[in-house]
């Protein structure tokens, strides 16, 4: 093989070295991009959804009574903790405050502690109100909503993405599953169908949220 077609071979080598490592990188590109549109399309999902709930509940706070058009002010204390959720999830206050709300009625209609209401949807979705899991669990409290079916046909409603509707049904699951077990952990640890996890990791991590809670209302109170 002569020096003219040795250098042939080598150019041509080159070129396909050249165009196999350009199409590598541009197939990595491409991947990249994908995954990182994908990444950025789940986040704007969740901000979405946040941003969404405000018109959930508008009909509610626009069109209700004197005392629930009262209920729809924060207090001091109640603005402590919505406070405190929107530091620690970094959710904006104004998405957090309906959600409280919410629970602040619902507990008290359920005589269930809203605080503990709210500290289950802070341990089950980080406040996401369209968290779905592998299992089906849906929105803010993680419902599943073919084990609820009675629930939701009493409150003449069909979708567990409406906040309100979520919290709502949460709650009487929550409430129910306490009764049942005898006792506010054992009642946790059935909620979240961990029953057989003897050392109640799930109880004790929703327990510990609702003392945060209290103490930033405490501080609220305080101030």
């Amino acid at each position: 093989m002569n020096n003219a077609t040795m250098k042939k071979y080598a150019r041509e080598l080159a070129s396909f070295l050249m165009h196999f490592t350009h199409g590598g990188l541009l197939v990595t590109g491409i991947l990249v991009t994908a995954l990182l549109f994908a990444r950025l399309g789940t986040a704007e999902s969740h901000e979405q959804g946040l941003q969404e709930i405000g018109s959930f509940f508008s009909d509610r706070r626009g069109g209700g009574d004197a005392a629930t058009t009262e209920r729809a002010v924060p207090t001091g204390e109640m603005r402590a903790a919505i406070d405190y959720v929107s530091r620690k999830y970094r959710v904006a206050a104004s998405a957090i405050e309906p959600l409280v709300i919410a629970a602040m009625d619902t507990g008290e209609r359920l005589r269930l502690d809203p605080m503990l209401i709210v500290a289950v949807m802070a341990v089950e979705s980080g406040f996401n109100p369209i968290a779905e899991s592998p299992m089906g669990a849906q929105g803010l409290m993680q419902v599943i909503p073919r084990f609820h079916q009675d629930k939701l046909e009493k409150l003449s409603a069909d979708s567990l993405l409406d906040p309100r509707v979520n919290i709502e049904v949460g709650a009487m699951v929550l409430k129910e599953s306490i009764r049942r077990a005898g006792s506010l952990e054992d009642g946790l640890q059935q909620y979240a169908g961990a029953i057989s996890d003897e050392e109640g990791l799930y109880a004790a991590k929703v327990l510990a949220e609702k003392q945060r809670l209290e103490a930033a209302i405490r501080r609220g109170r305080a101030s």
